[in-house]
Formats: structure tokens, sequence, C-alpha cells
């Protein structure tokens, strides 16, 4: 905070406390007003965080000020923070759209690369609508131009187009399309393309036990990525989509999940299992209804208790698999569990939790609270941090530490 004997007066704007969004860089200097002075709150540049937000309100505090020459920074900031999401529509609109979202494949866009050819056609997801982008098949291709990649929303495909879509992520890697110093960093988002292919098909049908083989594949792959090149992990990550998909989070969970356990230096054999048990966590949510998976707003008492049996769900159905490895079960029964106890489904607490357990629940909360929903803005990693390190002791401190090194490390 500022100075607050350097007082100020002249002209300012009042503006609702509620319109500065935690995580978020101030670009304008603000004040507070007292018996018509005004005293410097925050600098400019000053990142403005939910301990700042807690204790104004405590203060009573709910309106705050701007210079007025600022106001043009001050709409910017206002519209940027507030204008990425579009309201959402009536109940039947949103159903119809997360059938259409459900239906389809969301693809990476950085594949998508410029005057290549694609056998399928794509699609934009956006604004709860879906509409053709490049219409496409195996007989009559279609040439990648500037409007599909700057298309807003999400690029998705259809499901039975997903063989033509990794046979043209193949196609890329074998020719001259990605160029040498490129290629890695390409298998490596390849892994990750291929794991949310497999995850989809998986949690459409949970007791594929081909599927569940081709996952344990994927994430050995995964393994020795990251043990070759930490920086293997930011190339595995879905970083940016316009709406939240359970396959796009499951892998990004295992990712994150190796990464850190290869950070408190767990070995390649517990990595494994780690990986395996962090990619199939949320397999239970296929047993809940999509109408409580995707609602916007707030759950009831009995919502939430719906969604909370998705991890005996998970651990019911993948038992049933016998080439899962049992420590694997950790990270699928644990993943909401706390270790102050106040988790679910078992309240357990302190050392009953496994270390498999405290990395994914670490995991688990920071990649849902930064991604993107079609009616909720993605908080930011600084968001994320500070609601994981201020949790009255739900997570593992020594974890948590060598999580937040790491995230720094992989530069998302």
């Amino acid at each position: 905070m500022a100075n607050s004997e350097e007082l100020h007066t002249g002209p300012h704007t009042s503006v609702e406390l509620g319109k500065l969004v935690e995580g978020t860089a101030l670009p304008f200097d603000v004040f507070i007003k007292d018996n018509n002075i005004f005293i410097p709150l925050f600098s400019k540049g000053t990142m403005y965080n939910s301990s700042a937000n807690r204790i104004l309100r405590e203060k009573g505090i709910t309106t705050i000020y701007v210079k007025d020459v600022d106001g043009p920074v001050l709409e910017q900031y206002v519209a940027q923070q507030s204008g990425q999401r579009p309201p959402v529509p009536d109940p039947e609109t949103f159903k119809r759209y997360i059938a259409e979202k459900d239906s389809h494949f969301v693809v990476d866009r950085s594949f998508l690369i410029m005057s290549t050819k694609v056998t399928f056609s794509l699609y934009s997801l956006n604004n709860f609508s879906l509409g053709m982008l490049v219409e496409a098949d195996e007989k009559t291709p279609a040439i990648i131009d500037s409007r599909v990649l700057t298309a807003p929303g999400d690029i998705v495909i259809k499901p039975t187009d997903v063989p033509l879509y990794n046979a043209y992520i193949n196609a890329l890697l074998a020719t001259g399309a990605v160029m040498a110093k490129d290629r890695e960093k390409v298998k490596r988002a390849a892994i990750k393309e291929n794991s949310k292919m497999v995850l989809k098909d998986l949690l459409e049908n949970p007791r594929s036990g081909e599927k569940i083989k081709e996952s344990i594949t994927l994430v050995n792959k995964m393994v020795d990525s990251i043990l070759e090149n930490r920086d293997a992990a930011h190339d595995m990550l879905t970083l940016r989509t316009y709406d939240y998909y359970t396959y796009t989070h499951s892998v990004n969970v295992a990712v994150l999940s190796v990464g850190l356990g290869v950070g408190v230096g767990l070995p390649r054999e517990e990595l494994e299992k780690l990986g395996i048990g962090a990619m199939l966590h949320d397999v239970g949510k296929q047993a809940i209804s999509p109408d409580i998976i995707n609602k916007p707003g707030r759950l009831t008492d009995d919502e939430f208790r719906i969604i909370k049996t998705h991890v005996t769900e998970g651990e019911k159905i993948l038992r049933e698999n016998h080439d899962i490895p049992d420590a694997a079960f950790f990270a699928v029964s644990q993943h909401h569990e706390r270790l102050s106890g106040k988790g679910y489904p078992h309240n357990r607490s302190g050392q009953d939790i496994h270390p498999f357990g405290r990395i994914t629940s670490i995991v688990d909360c920071y990649d849902a609270l930064t991604t993107e929903r079609s009616y909720q803005q993605a908080r930011t990693p600084f968001f994320a941090l500070s609601i994981l390190t201020r949790e009255g002791g739900d997570y593992d401190v020594d974890y948590l530490k060598v999580f937040i090194k790491m995230l720094g490390e992989i530069k998302q």
C-alpha cells in the first residue's frame, strides 16, 4: 500500500471496489476518501490479491477512487476484466450448447498451420453456438487460412474425424511443415493431443480395457518426456480454451502431477503410478448428469452431494481393471481430500493422505481455477496460488513450494 501521509486533492472518479479483479496488476493509482481528502492506497502496478480485498471489505471500504486523468485506463481495465464472457443464455439454449460441446472434440489450434491441408471439417464453438469454419473431407481437403487461425472461441471437430486429425498431426511431423528446431516440442504436444483423444473416448466408455491400456502407454511417454526435459510439461499442457473439458483437465492434471512428482524426487516407477492415477482421477464424472457438471452458478446442496460421488464412482469403475497399479488409486480416491480434514469423500486428514493424494489435490484445484468456463473467466495463476496458500492448512506446504517453483520454471 502507498504512503498514507501523502494526501491528494483534485478531481477523482469513484469506483466500486468489486471492479478490481483479484490477481490483476492495477494500471492506475488507487485512493480512498477520508473527510474529502484522497489518501493513496495502491500505487500503479500493484498486484491486487485476495488478502487486500479481504482487508478492505473488513474495514467497510466498498468504494475506491481513481484520478480523472486515468479514466480511459480505468474503462479499458474494466472492459478487459468483465467483457470476456457473454451472458449465459436461457436454459434450453445453454443445454443445446453443452450437448454440442460434448459431441465434439476440441483441437489445439497451434497444430493448424497456415497453408496446410486438412481432410476434416473445422467448427468454431463460440458465444454458446457452433459454426462451420472449414468444410472438408478426404476427397475434398481444405487449406488452413488466417480466418481459421483467428477464429474466436474453441476450434472443434466431430469425434468421427479424430483419426483424420491424428493422421494430420503425424503428417506434420513427417514433413517439412514443422521446422527441425520445433520438432521435439511438437512431438510432446502430440502426446498431449493423443492423451486428450484417448481420455474423451474413455470418459464415454470408462470400462474400456483398451483405452485404459492406451492411457497407461501415454502416461509412460509423458513421464519419460518430463524426465528428459522439464520444459516438456509446458508443451503438454492445454493452456487456453474457451470452455472447460474434463478430458483436457485430466491431461493437465496428469502432466502437472508428474512434474510435481519429479520436483519432489519421486522415482520413475512411482511417477508412472502417480501419472496413471492423475490421468484417470475424474473418470467417475461420467456417472454425473451433464446438467450438474456444466451448471452455471452455484450448486444446490443436493447437487454438490451428487458431484462428490464422482470420486467413489470412479474408483469403483477403475477397480474392475487389473492393469491399473494399486498405488494409482490414491490419486483417484484422495484428490479431493484436504490435510485439514475438510475434504471428501472420507474426510481424511494429515498423514492419512498419501503423497499422491497431496499432489493431485494441489494440481486438481489449481487447474480447475485457471481453466476457462463458458460462464466464468479463468483465474490467473497468481490468484489460484493465493487461494491454495491461504486455505487454512488444506494443502501440503512443502509440495506447494515445489509446485510454485515448478510453475515459474515452465512459464505458463
